[in-house]
């Protein structure tokens, strides 16, 4: 049998070795596509926040849910056809976790925040609602959206065009068309330049809606996980 050179003997155990580790690479970037396949929304400052959204509150409790694991494809299916339209891209996958702030004064239960992430025209909309027990709109708050009109967005005049609402009247947004009737159909886009990302916040709004509705109002699936509550 002939002998290879050592050179050679090298060239191959380095060929190999460089081909070990890209195939280490793939298996890394793979495993952390799966890790940043579910964004989640949760509040900045969670004691900050809760206390400017529920001027009342004295606490709060943190609980966490995910489609997946709350009804699976079924619920899915329902959570589309209520919204109007199919869930897709990195924020709205199946197993995005949500996280549902539970809201107290003393021992009182008042309510509940919730927030879901957007697809906008130049990114990602964090939409947040504040919502009292029977799912009415105490609050609303964009807390993140990537847009050079996002002040005006993000202005407190607009987010009170939402206070009083609920799924009830969102039920008649068309969230692909736009096209709504009723109290939704007064809520003005105070910069028409961002038409898209107006209607990227209304969007989010009813999905944040129906979502509650099925985690927490309708008494769907197992419930929320149980957090610790903060004062």
């Amino acid at each position: 049998m002939r002998q290879l050179p050592c050179n050679l003997i090298q060239r191959e155990q380095w060929g190999a070795c460089l081909n070990a580790c890209f195939l280490a690479m793939l298996l890394i970037a793979a495993s952390r596509s799966i890790c940043w396949g579910a964004v989640g929304c949760d509040l900045n400052d969670p004691d900050r926040d809760v206390a400017r959204l529920f001027p009342a509150s004295t606490g709060y409790k943190t609980s966490y849910v995910s489609i997946a694991k709350n009804g699976g494809e079924s619920l899915l299916v329902s959570i589309e056809k209520r919204l109007g339209d199919r869930f897709r891209g990195i924020y709205e996958t199946i197993d995005v976790p949500y996280t549902i702030y539970e809201i107290y004064s003393g021992k009182k239960k008042i309510g509940y925040i919730h927030g879901v992430n957007q697809k906008g025209q130049f990114g990602g909309i964090q939409v947040f609602l504040a919502l009292d027990l029977e799912g009415q709109i105490q609050s609303f708050y964009i807390q993140k959206i990537t847009n050079q009109h996002a002040a005006k967005l993000r202005d407190v005049q607009f987010g009170r065009q939402f206070v009083g609402l609920s799924l009830k009247d969102f039920d008649l947004y068309d969230v692909v068309t736009g096209k709504t009737s009723g109290k939704v159909a007064s809520i003005k886009n105070p910069v028409p330049e961002a038409e898209i990302d107006f209607k990227a916040s209304l969007r989010a709004t009813k999905k944040n809606l129906v979502l509650m509705d099925e985690f927490v109002f309708s008494r769907h699936g197992p419930g929320p996980r149980e957090g610790e509550m903060r004062k």
